[in-house]
């Protein structure tokens, strides 16, 4: 008959506590990061179209209309495009972060089972190497299918930010356009 080890369990306990700490603590600084973001957006906006009020105010011909127009999108833009990047950069960083707590989460817990499963120390008192080899096996393709994961998601970063480098790109080639030349 097997019996409860207090000690290791006690132990794993505290490890998965620590490990939801870090996860914890890594969202509240995302959403401290977010928060600031949205607040420096937000200020910027209001400026921004206080401003623009100023001007439409301040034009006493119709044809400045047209020039103002073109001169304030640029820079509504250049905002859109830096809040847009401050975004993509934060998910980012949070997507790392979380799975980098979660490598080491996996690895630490796949060398612990692989020491269980190497040294025997599981009873196992019916077909003790049927179940070992079968253990090594399953081991074996958990860790394959964790590593495809951790690949394509490191793989979908890197396709995301290529597609924001290119809608940066084409976001400020059309917003030159509308910016009347002098």
């Amino acid at each position: 008959m097997n019996t409860i080890d207090l000690e290791k369990l006690a132990e794993s306990q505290k490890a998965n506590a620590q490990v939801m700490m870090t996860l914890v603590r890594t969202a509240f600084h995302g959403m401290e990061q977010l928060s600031a973001l949205n607040l420096a957006a937000s200020r910027e906006l209001f400026n921004n179209s206080a401003s623009g009020a100023q001007q439409l105010m301040d034009i006493k011909d119709p044809a400045q209309l047209k020039s103002l127009a073109g001169s304030m999108a640029q820079p509504n833009v250049d905002k859109l495009l830096e809040y847009s990047r401050g975004l993509y950069d934060l998910s980012a960083n949070m997507q790392r972060e979380i799975t980098s707590v979660m490598e080491q989460q996996y690895s630490s817990m796949a060398q612990k089972a692989a020491g269980l499963v190497g040294t025997g120390g599981v009873p196992t008192p019916i077909a003790g190497d049927v179940f070992g080899a079968a253990m090594k096996q399953m081991m074996n393709a958990s860790s394959t299918a964790f590593e495809n994961i951790s690949q394509m998601s490191k793989q979908m970063t890197e396709i995301v930010d290529t597609n924001v480098k290119a809608l940066s790109a084409a976001t400020t080639k059309a917003a030159s356009a509308l910016t009347p030349k002098a």
